[in-house]
């Protein structure tokens, strides 16, 4: 097993209610599970290939819970990685190299029938975890933006977090808000307007996260 870690950013959206019930191991707000995901990577390693300042993004899609499998995804990376390191990405975020049940990846890999093919694009990508704000812009293929949630009658941004002890993609994540424009892909999310966000500080390995 080539051994890897990084540290980052992420900005994900799925169609759930804020809180997301799956976070809480609770079905879906809606019954089906469909989400876009973008992690900036700050500094990293895949055995010794870099992978500092590097993009990724994803769109998923399950019929129900992501537990319940026959899901499908396509993963999109950026367009400035070499060869090599176009290859040290797509294997972690497809959860190889990486201890049973161990990441988010792994599990989403796992829980999905269908993997639809690369493509290597060019992602800008804005987080600000504390600030609750983001977005994530694949060329030609999609856009979330993410801000934070608002109070129904001040309009006051409001400030919740989910902290998972033994979680396998986070220690804590600010909740907000965010929406999902696809306009290409193998995946169409109609469903990810003003739902459940998360943002979050990543660091992870072949184990999972570091605590």
């Amino acid at each position: 097993m080539t051994p890897w870690e990084i540290k980052g950013r992420e900005l994900a959206n799925c169609n759930c209610a804020y809180g997301c019930p799956c976070q809480f191991n609770a079905l879906p707000t809606h019954g089906t599970c469909e989400a876009a995901v973008g992690y900036e990577i700050d500094n990293g390693h895949y055995g010794n290939i870099k992978l500092d300042g590097l993009r990724v993004s994803a769109t998923y899609k399950w019929p129900g819970a992501v537990h319940e499998g026959n899901g499908e995804y396509q993963i999109f990376i950026d367009v400035n990685a070499t060869p090599e390191q176009r290859d040290a990405i797509e294997k972690i975020v497809t959860g190889e190299d990486t201890e049973e049940m161990a990441t988010m990846w792994w599990i989403f890999n796992a829980m999905c029938t269908k993997r639809h093919p690369t493509e290597y694009k060019k992602i800008n990508i804005e987080i600000d975890v504390e600030n609750r704000l983001g977005s994530v812009v694949v060329d030609g293929t999609l856009n979330i933006k993410g801000e934070p949630i608002k109070n129904p009658v001040t309009g006051a941004e409001h400030r919740a977090r989910i902290d998972l002890p033994d979680g396998f993609e986070y220690k804590i994540a600010e909740m907000g808000s965010a929406s999902t424009i696809t306009t290409a892909g193998e995946i169409t999310l109609t469903n990810n307007k003003d739902s459940y966000a998360q943002f979050a500080e990543l660091h992870l390995n072949n184990s999972g996260v570091i605590r």
